[in-house]
């Protein structure tokens, strides 16, 4: 591998929906959005392959609505539509960069996003365009974990790049609350599993276990360390087969 090339073709970022709030208490912080869109194209301009999955949780959680009398399935839709929002905040900042941007939606929203269409999908990578996969898998009961775990196996990424909030790794325990929590410089699938250390909700991990898709874990707001992971330099925590 040539000096500051990419290690990897083809990534998969998951990003919470928490990642755009910066220091706002609820919905999106338009300029930690830009400053991660800023982020987003230095992988870009490595010749990478970049693939997004977003979360919803800065405006809503579909489980904690649902323990307020909502019905879980609903719940689960509107926080769908949250993910939707997220994504059109994030192209818009990438488009503004002039990355070429693409928003593909699990559930029909026509009116903004495409549909979502695997080797439409692939066809857009390939010719150099970020995609952003929006509202989950488009089933209830699904996180978007799972969502990002399922993506990546369908568009045979190299790696999924699961972007943290001021936490630079996985722990053995929330290092922002337990004093002398323990980082992991490498983990297996299994060891996350059967560990339970919450780098994503089970049955992502276990689908990521199956595809042996490596995953990288680290902190956002750490400038650079996405385009170091893209390049295969040792940043977080690297969970492998």
């Amino acid at each position: 591998m040539t000096p500051g090339a990419a290690k990897y073709q083809r990534v998969l970022l998951k990003l919470s929906g928490e990642a755009l709030l910066g220091d706002r208490p609820f919905g999106i912080s338009p300029e930690y959005t830009r400053y991660l869109a800023d982020e987003i194209k230095k992988v870009h301009e490595l010749g990478v392959q970049v693939a997004i999955v977003i979360g919803g949780g800065n405006f809503m959680r579909g489980a904690a609505v649902a323990e307020h009398g909502i019905e879980r399935a609903t719940a689960d839709y509107m926080g769908m539509l949250a993910m939707v929002i997220n994504a059109l905040a994030l192209q818009s900042q990438l488009e503004s960069l002039d990355v070429p941007t693409r928003v593909q939606s699990a559930i029909t929203i026509a009116e903004v996003a495409e549909p979502y269409i695997r080797r439409r999908a692939i066809h857009h990578l390939e010719k150099g365009h970020v995609v952003i996969f929006a509202a989950g898998t488009g089933n209830p009961f699904f996180t978007s974990d799972t969502a990002a775990a399922l993506r990546a196996a369908e568009i045979s990424a190299d790696v999924i790049l699961m972007g943290k909030n001021k936490v630079d790794g996985v722990y053995d325990a929330d290092p922002r609350t337990t004093k002398g929590a323990k980082k992991y410089e490498e983990l297996t699938h299994r060891e996350v599993l059967d560990k339970q250390l919450g780098v994503m909700d089970a049955t992502a991990a276990a689908l990521a276990a199956d595809r042996k898709t490596p995953i990288i874990v680290f902190d956002l707001s750490q400038a650079n360390a996405m385009l170091r992971a893209a390049k295969g330099e040792h940043v977080g925590t690297l969970v492998h087969a």
